[in-house]
């Protein structure tokens, strides 16, 4: 079973080439410490839109810092799609292997016992321009191939998803997670528990379009 401290020591062991369906190359890895410029570019080029429905603290290169400055400090994997050849980050995936009291609670309430042993928490962002290109339902497989790799049989979302964005849900439903139910977010916002059992997802080693190494 890997850990954090083994993926940041070693970031290939989770790389991976993607080809997308129009021919753009996409290299899928681990967040490094050198990437904070470039995942500052990443932050600062989305819309209102996207940031509205994501979570970060902000969006600007201190945030960016903050975010390289964690790898493996705490539960967090980030791992980032980067555009071959420009190098430009293009996406970033999240998982973190805690769980929130609050999240425990409102899964106990659907009959449903969350541990930190089975269970992470997942969230995407991808730049405006890569939204609609079916990227999200290409990576899912290796999201989900990294989680059963650090031990994992479950996936949760990361703050749930908003009621009021059904591309989002479409997508969650289309890649096999299932609802669980519905609550108010922080700032009141309604939202949807989404769950995916990772022995309901295709191997990310039987596609074409994947070249991952070990």
């Amino acid at each position: 079973m890997l850990t954090l401290t083994e993926i940041a020591e070693d970031p290939l062991v989770l790389e991976c080439r993607l080809d997308l369906c129009d021919g753009t190359e996409v290299v899928f890895r681990p967040l490094t410490h050198t990437d904070a410029e470039r995942l500052a570019g990443f932050l600062e080029g989305l819309s209102p839109e996207s940031r509205r429905l994501s979570t970060f603290a902000g969006y600007d290169l201190a945030a960016a810092r903050e975010l390289c400055d964690a790898i493996a400090r705490y539960d967090k994997l980030r791992l980032v799609l980067e555009e071959v050849p420009s190098g430009r980050i293009v996406g970033l995936l999240e998982l973190s292997l805690a769980l929130t009291p609050a999240d425990i609670a409102r899964y106990k309430e659907a009959g449903i016992r969350l541990a930190e042993t089975t269970d992470c928490r997942f969230g995407p962002t991808l730049a405006d321009d890569y939204q609609g290109r079916g990227v999200g339902t290409l990576v899912l497989p290796l999201i989900a191939d990294v989680a059963q790799r650090l031990g994992r049989t479950r996936i949760i979302l990361w703050g749930g998803v908003l009621a009021n964005n059904p591309r989002a849900i479409r997508y969650y439903e289309k890649n096999g997670f299932q609802p669980v139910g519905s609550f108010a977010g922080t700032d009141g916002s309604p939202s949807l528990d989404m769950m995916l059992d990772l022995d309901q997802v295709p191997s990310a080693a039987t596609s074409p379009t994947r070249h991952c190494g070990s």
